[in-house]
């Protein structure tokens, strides 16, 4: 495979969508793949030999969603290609010999073996590489790229990204191909999933890689430097009052990365956090912190000690809501230790790679 077709390009940019879930987008992604001269058959066994890296649950739906394109593209009188089913398995199909031959050639010609958990060896070897693999209705190459594809929609798969680079080459899949997936992912899906890809192809075929990792669109106003408070925080934070009608305050609290405040306790009435943009910390005295991201609420009771921050590598927003009342107060205590921020971060490094 030495071009990229546009039918390839569209399945890169299914299988992504069907890693992530997005069942919004993948609709689209199919048809355009459908107009691409993919055929329904092609595009049922690659969501079908998904659900070994992404699940069932997202196999299945987004084989529901393929249904449902096809039905209305035949209600619009659209005749998409049927394609063929694999052929049948001879009678003396060995599907772990089958496999164990298919992971080899994968990987280089080196056996793998999973000494580990003999089950899940024996699982990759005679189902995913045996009975799925062997079916012959998409290529050894074809496979592959549909792998890549959806290990650029996860987080936290790196090693098995560059690990599929290898096997997309060994079974046929050319450099410029490969090289050229990140661009796809770029048009077709999104900046973090081609940021994945790009890093992965880059770190694999020992390129310089200096792009910074995508920042989504922040939701809520940023406001301005947290002057008023700035000697309560380490690292530079910003302030944006969004209600304060005399009963209620909300403020959207911006942490550049690395930033936290104080340890401090809210006096008489608590506070309420809600998690709106980053990755950050929270962490009441004498307990272990707990990691934030968007979503997450955080419930902080009156007279709790406690502090809360963005993470080293991620700028971190959250609402802040709390009653207005004569008798609440803030005390503002000593700063956050580099120690203690460091615990936070050895605690949920693999966190920051979710």
């Amino acid at each position: 495979m030495n071009t990229l077709q546009p039918s390839w390009r569209a399945m890169a940019a299914i299988a992504c969508l069907t890693a992530e879930g997005d069942m919004l987008r993948l609709p689209t992604a199919i048809a355009d793949g459908l107009d691409h001269g993919l055929t329904i058959a092609e595009i049922k066994e690659a969501l079908s030999q998904l659900y070994a890296y992404v699940g069932f649950p997202r196999s299945l739906n987004a084989l529901a969603a393929l249904q449902k394109v096809v039905e209305e593209r035949k209600a619009q009188d659209i005749a998409d290609a049927e394609g063929i089913d694999a052929d049948p398995m001879p009678r003396d199909f060995d599907a772990l010999r089958e496999g164990t031959r298919v992971q080899t050639r994968l990987n280089g010609g080196q056996p793998f073996d999973y000494h580990f958990a003999p089950a899940t060896d024996h699982y990759l070897k005679a189902h995913l590489f045996g009975d799925i693999f062997a079916r012959n209705n998409l290529t050894f190459a074809q496979r592959e790229w549909i792998t890549l594809g959806a290990l650029c929609g996860l987080s936290g798969v790196e090693n098995q990204r560059k690990a599929h680079i290898a096997g997309a080459r060994n079974m046929g899949v050319a450099d410029e191909v490969i090289l050229a997936l990140p661009g796809v992912l770029q048009q077709l899906v999104g900046e973090q999933e081609a940021y994945r890809a790009g890093k992965s192809v880059a770190e694999f075929f020992g390129m310089p890689f200096n792009s910074p990792r995508p920042v989504r669109p922040l939701a809520f106003p940023v406001g301005e430097p947290n002057t008023a408070f700035a000697r309560y925080f380490t690292g530079n934070s910003h302030l944006a009052s969004l209600l304060d009608n005399g009963r209620l305050t909300i403020h959207n609290v911006t942490f550049e990365p690395g930033c936290r405040n104080n340890w401090h306790i809210h006096h008489h009435t608590g506070q309420i956090l809600i998690c709106v943009a980053g990755k950050g910390w929270y962490q009441e005295w004498q307990k272990p912190p707990r990691a934030l991201r968007e979503g997450d609420v955080v419930n902080i009771p009156p007279e709790v000690k406690h502090w809360h921050g963005a993470t080293r590598n991620s700028l971190f927003q959250h609402l802040a809501i709390a009653l207005t009342d004569e008798q609440a107060s803030n005390e503002w205590l000593e700063a956050v230790t580099d120690a203690e921020y460091d615990l936070a971060e050895q605690l949920f490094r693999a966190y920051e790679h979710r």
